[in-house]
């Protein structure tokens, strides 16, 4: 009985496309989202040997760094947020102390 080495197109497509550099534009970080993480971890999942699974504790970590890199994220749009929100209100205090203090003719 001879085997064959050869994989189906499909599954190389997917390794083509997994396999291409990526182009990002600035740090990468804002066109990463919980979507490419699933893809990422359903692909790793499809094309794991299933006679040596991947290790737990490693697959674990992979999710913890990407919470926490989602926390970061969130939490850096939370702040840019809050900053315009306290740059409009000194803007409004400043406009309301100078028309206060302006001279009536």
């Amino acid at each position: 009985m001879t085997t064959s080495n050869t994989i189906n197109p499909a599954a190389q497509s997917t390794l083509d496309r997994l396999n291409t550099p990526s182009q990002l534009k600035g740090n990468g970080l804002e066109t990463l989202d919980q979507g490419d993480f699933l893809r990422l971890l359903t692909t790793q999942l499809t094309f794991q040997d299933p006679l040596e699974p991947a290790d737990n504790k490693e697959m674990l970590a992979q999710m913890a760094q990407f919470s926490a890199l989602a926390a970061t994220t969130e939490s850096g749009a939370t702040l840019e947020d809050i900053s315009a929100k306290l740059d409009r209100l000194i803007a409004a205090q400043e406009a309301t102390a100078r028309a206060v203090t302006t001279p009536q003719p």
